[in-house]
């Protein structure tokens, strides 16, 4: 194995990681604003190293860049559909509580 095989496994096992932090968070935080907090911030940290270990092993620098601008897309589209999800409880409930 090279180093840039040995880079890639680090980089997705830290991946898993934030998803999974992102999925504990998403089921035992109290209220939707910490929830949507903790899982846009998780994955997206989750993606961006994904993306990186998956540039890492990229046949071509064209190839890496498109992981990279996918990331910074998603980033943007990821922040946004928070958020939407956090408005949409503050109007709904003022309190971001569950219920109806």
């Amino acid at each position: 194995m090279s180093g840039a095989d040995i880079a890639t496994v680090a980089l997705l096992g830290a991946a898993g990681f934030f998803f999974l932090g992102g999925t504990v968070a998403l089921l035992r935080f109290p209220d939707v604003f910490t929830r949507v907090h903790a899982v846009t911030k998780a994955d997206n940290l989750g993606l961006g190293l994904l993306c990186l270990g998956l540039a890492l092993q990229a046949d071509s620098p064209a190839a890496a860049v498109k992981l990279i601008l996918i990331w910074i897309i998603v980033m943007i589209v990821g922040a946004c559909a928070g958020n939407l999800v956090a408005r949409h409880a503050l109007v709904r409930n003022g309190d971001g509580s569950d219920e109806p």
